[in-house]
């Protein structure tokens, strides 16, 4: 059955284009997906049909049909993954960046689901649907590194729990624009959209609460390489916080500059490096590490 989602405009909202209020509305999916759905007229303003570049205004009420996503639309794909644990209830993965976690509306091949639901067969977690089976937190397609990945649902809740109470441990690195004075810095800003742009995230007053631990690894001229241990786990919390410090994630075309002289780079310099948690089964601490991916530590070479 498809599924109905309806919007009212706020004062801040005012202004955008209907395609981008809606990529807003609707995190998961792409934005020339929504536009497909706009010009197949499944979107309505006030009751009438409008085109993707209609300006939204305050009050305007929008209602968007979302088509049923079909079983048979994410196949599973023999993807190379790297697997740095496995047993009945989890399973360990090292992301490498520029792959999508999950599949999404008008996305549904070469996502890191395509890739578990060939190795694991029907052994996943059902918690979360057919679109994202065993995923239980995500990381940003550009971002590389650690995931874990719920085999069954009893494993699913556990870990869910955990990252609701705030206590698996999550540790990552990056290299930032700057050099950071402060040796550890902790930002504790609330995130929620940008008002101004919703395709993006921001410190905003009315926004959930995040705690983000910053510390230096080393400094170099013009940049830092850094680490970032999570409170919270909100949608860019590490890029929108890096930012507020005003030392923006180098090859994040969103919240830093455009232009970096490493050309190369398909986006921001950030990994998961280390991922700690009680073991569903077990009821014991298990931690995972890995090794900077290879773009990353060529960038710190060139640094040197």
């Amino acid at each position: 059955m498809d599924e109905i989602k309806e919007f009212i405009v706020i004062e801040e909202e005012e202004g955008d284009r209907l395609d981008i209020y809606l990529s807003g509305q609707l995190g998961d999916m792409s934005r020339s997906y929504i536009q497909k759905l706009i010009k197949d007229k499944k979107a309505t303003v006030n009751g009438k049909i409008e085109k993707a570049k209609y300006l939204v205004k305050e009050d305007d009420k929008i209602v968007i049909q979302i088509p049923a996503p079909k079983l048979l639309e994410v196949i599973p794909q023999d993807i190379p993954i790297d697997i740095v644990y496995e047993d009945k209830d989890i399973l360990i993965v090292n992301k490498p960046q520029d792959m999508v976690v999950h599949p999404a509306p008008g996305n549904y091949e070469g996502t890191l689901v395509n890739a578990i639901l060939y190795h694991c067969k029907e052994n996943l977690s059902s918690i979360n649907g057919i679109i994202r089976p065993g995923i239980v937190h995500r990381i940003d397609k550009d971002t590389s590194g650690l995931l874990m990945i719920a085999k069954n649902n009893n494993a699913h809740n556990s870990l869910a729990e955990q990252l609701k109470d705030h206590s698996i441990t999550r540790e990552y690195q990056f290299i930032c624009h700057g050099v950071v004075k402060e040796d550890k810095i902790t930002v504790n800003k609330p995130i929620g959209r940008n008002p101004k742009d919703r395709l993006k995230m921001a410190i905003v007053k009315d926004g959930k609460n995040a705690i983000t631990h910053f510390e230096v690894i080393k400094r170099y001229e013009n940049f830092t390489h850094m680490k970032a241990s999570l409170e919270t786990g909100r949608t860019h919390q590490i890029r929108v916080h890096a930012l507020s410090i005003n030392h923006p994630l180098l090859g994040d075309e969103v919240y830093g500059p455009k232009n970096n002289k490493f050309n190369k780079l398909k986006g921001q310099t950030l990994h998961a490096k280390k991922l700690g948690f009680i073991h569903p089964t077990t009821k014991e601490y298990v931690e995972f590490d890995s090794e900077l991916p290879k773009y990353f530590q060529e960038i710190l070479n060139k640094l040197k």
